[in-house]
């Protein structure tokens, strides 16, 4: 099973724990860790994951997105098949780099695009099942 993580689920460690649905996101990443980690699911990686995780400001978080992705297996680089797919997105209402993200994972083959951003999720009717970091790890588990 191949998934593609959003740069939204692996920032959740750095949002305010004190909400619920940020605390139970935060976990759900971590579960996600262990699934890649025990070979259960392959993490993807792509161009765009790294390149957002070096526009950030805050090294600690650059570090830690780079350490989440040094566990993918795949890595998906940016081609013009990603870019025009993309922009087929962005006329669907999906944010530009969100766009890249899903054509990426896409590109991938992954069976699982996993973002904390709603607006996003509800907005991409692709081949690439979209759920919440949540919904995945309940679905997954068969909770």
């Amino acid at each position: 099973m191949k998934i593609y993580l959003d740069t939204s689920v692996f920032s959740r460690v750095f949002d305010d724990q004190t909400q619920a649905r940020i605390a139970l996101e935060t976990q759900a990443l971590r579960m996600i860790l262990q699934l890649v980690e025990a070979e259960q699911a392959e993490l993807v990686n792509s161009s765009v994951l790294e390149f957002e995780a070096r526009k950030n400001p805050y090294l600690a978080r650059q570090q830690w997105i780079k350490a989440c992705l040094a566990l993918a297996k795949i890595y998906v680089p940016m081609s013009q098949e990603i870019i025009a797919r993309g922009k087929e997105l962005e006329r669907c209402g999906v944010k530009a780099v969100d766009a890249l993200h899903v054509a990426s994972a896409e590109a991938g083959e992954c069976d699982f695009f996993l973002a904390c951003d709603d607006r996003l999720l509800r907005r991409y009717d692709g081949k690439v099942k979209s759920l919440n970091p949540v919904s995945f790890i309940l679905a997954v588990t068969g909770q």
